[in-house]
């Protein structure tokens, strides 16, 4: 679900509006919060996507349906009425898009360096902490950082900063040294 979470000129537009309404009023710190409330149900509810995603759901029963489950989680009235926004203007697939745009531009005012760390199996509060000190080293401050387990990686690690990414996986690795036999 993680990767769906990459900006488009939509969810970049959308995610302006939102911040810079956020920042006017004070609510930005809220609406971060809320924002990553609704990415962790956006990855753990198949209705979530299903309601935000559907061509046949009216963009009122999405309205409907966003704010609901906004009011549900307390969300800020900003966050509220924005996601009725969204779902009135038959937007709400682009939720996750929005949702990165929003990070985006929250991550650069803050001067936050934000690090997605993606491994094969969980990693413990021990590793975490080893890569999270490691990344600090390399980038020269503490980076906020986020885990997620892909199993198809079968070893190692790909972690991406900012546009950057670093793969040290065993998959990459047996995918390079495939096209180096076929090339042979």
């Amino acid at each position: 679900m993680a990767d769906e979470f990459r900006t488009t000129e939509v969810g970049e537009r959308y995610a302006r509006a939102l911040f810079d309404l956020a920042g006017e009023t004070g609510r930005l710190a809220a609406v971060r919060a809320d924002l990553a409330a609704l990415r962790a149900a956006w990855d753990e509810s198949a209705d979530l996507r299903r309601l935000a995603g559907s061509p046949v759901i009216s963009a009122e029963d999405q309205r409907r349906g966003l704010v609901a489950v906004a009011e549900k989680a307390k969300f800020d009235a900003t966050t509220v009425k924005f996601l009725g926004l969204l779902g009135q203007n038959h937007r709400a697939g682009d939720l996750p898009a929005v949702i990165a745009g929003f990070d985006a531009l929250y991550a650069q005012q803050a001067g936050i360096v934000a690090a997605e760390v993606v491994s094969a199996a969980a990693l413990d509060a021990g590793q975490l902490r080893s890569i999270k000190a490691a990344l600090a080293t390399a980038l020269g401050k503490d980076p906020e950082m986020t885990a997620r387990v892909d199993p198809s990686l079968l070893g190692g690690l790909k972690v991406k900063v900012g546009s950057r990414l670093f793969d040290a996986s065993l998959k990459t690795k047996l995918d390079q040294m495939k096209f180096a036999l076929k090339r042979a």
